[in-house]
C-alpha cells in the first residue's frame, strides 16, 4: 500500500468519477484506475462499485475512506515537522490596516513556511528593538535616518480629520485645515509620536494659524470619546486605513482637501545580513508596487 494509492482513492471517493478525479490530480484517468486497482489487490477488497452509469463506494470503501484521510493527514504532519521553518518578528503599531494586511498576505502566498510574530511598541522602542536584534524589522511612519538601520519606503499613509458628528463641518465631504482653525486640536503627547505631531502642527502653521491645544490623552480611543461628546468643538487626525475600521457613530471622519496630509510608511531593518525570515519578507516587498529602498 502506497500513500499515492490512498491519495488517488480519496480523490475518486470524493468525486465518485474517475475522470474528474484524474482532472483534479492532473494525471490521466488510466493511471488513477491502475493505482486504485493495485490498492484493491493489496487490501484484498473491492473499494468501488463501478458501472457505466455511476461509481459508488462499497462497504469496504466506506470503511477505508476515513482511515485513508487520517493516514494522509498524518503524512502531511510528518512532512511539516521536518520542513524548514523561518520565523520573523515584526514591530508594528495601531492603524496600519490595509498596508500590513497587504504585505503579510503577499508574504504568506510567497513564503508559506515563514511564521510571523507581530510586536506592538512605540515608535522609538521599535527602532531600538530592530537595532539590538529583538525584532527583525519594524513598520514605521518615517523615513528619517536611524543609526545602524535602513528604511525601505513602502508608500504613504493618508490622514483624515476626526471631529464631532454634530459639528457643521461633519456635513462636508472634505475639510481644509483652515476650516479647523477655531477648534481645539487633541493630539497625543509629542514624545509618543513626534513624527505625527510635528506633521500636523507644522501643517497648521503653514495654513496660517496656531492650533488651539485641546485635552491631551495617551490613547486614540480616549481622544475620540472626548471628541464624540460634542461638548466642545475639537478635532484630531486618524490614519485613513484605521478610520475605515473604527466604529465611532459620534465621530465623523473626513478627508483633508488637497494636497491633504500623509505620513510615509517605511520598514526599518538592520544593515547587516538579513535572517532567513527577513530575507523572505524583503523578497516579498520587491514584488509590491511602489516599494523602493531608501538608505538612511
Amino acid at each position: 500500500m502506497e500513500l499515492r494509492q490512498l491519495s488517488y482513492f480519496v480523490t475518486v471517493a470524493e468525486e465518485l468519477h474517475f475522470g474528474r478525479a484524474a482532472d483534479r490530480l492532473h494525471i490521466v484517468q488510466s493511471a488513477v484506475s491502475q493505482q486504485v486497482q493495485r490498492l484493491e489487490r493489496a487490501l484484498g477488497a473491492t473499494l468501488f462499485d463501478r458501472s457505466p452509469r455511476h461509481v459508488r463506494l462499497t462497504g469496504a470503501g466506506e470503511r477505508l475512506l476515513p482511515e485513508a484521510r487520517a493516514v494522509l493527514a498524518a503524512a502531511e504532519r510528518a512532512r511539516a515537522a521536518v520542513r524548514e521553518q523561518t520565523n520573523l518578528r515584526i514591530g508594528t503599531s495601531t492603524g496600519l490596516g490595509d498596508h500590513l494586511s497587504r504585505v503579510l498576505g503577499h508574504l504568506a502566498a510567497q513564503s508559506p513556511d515563514t511564521t510571523v510574530q507581530l510586536v506592538s511598541a512605540a515608535f522609538r522602542d521599535r527602532l531600538e528593538q530592530v537595532a539590538d536584534g529583538r525584532l527583525d524589522a519594524a513598520f514605521v511612519r518615517s523615513l528619517e535616518p536611524a543609526p545602524g538601520l535602513r528604511i525601505l519606503h513602502l508608500g504613504a499613509d493618508p490622514l483624515v480629520a476626526a471631529l464631532p458628528a454634530v459639528h457643521p463641518l461633519a456635513r462636508q465631504t472634505e475639510v481644509s485645515l483652515c476650516d479647523l482653525a477655531g477648534l481645539q486640536l487633541c493630539l497625543t503627547a509629542r514624545r509618543n509620536n513626534p513624527v505625527l505631531v510635528d506633521l500636523v502642527v507644522g501643517a497648521c502653521h503653514s495654513a496660517g494659524f496656531e492650533p488651539v491645544p485641546g485635552p491631551v490623552s495617551g490613547s486614540l480611543q480616549d481622544i475620540l470619546a472626548t471628541i464624540g461628546t460634542g461638548s466642545l468643538p475639537m478635532w484630531t487626525v486618524v490614519y485613513a486605513a484605521h478610520a475605515r475600521v473604527l466604529l465611532s457613530p459620534r465621530v465623523a471622519f473626513r478627508p483633508f482637501r488637497a494636497p491633504g496630509l500623509a505620513l510615509p510608511i517605511g520598514l526599518a531593518v538592520r544593515r547587516d545580513t538579513p535572517s532567513a525570515g527577513l530575507q523572505a519578507l524583503l523578497n516579498t516587498l520587491t514584488t509590491l508596487p511602489s516599494s523602493s529602498d531608501h538608505e538612511s
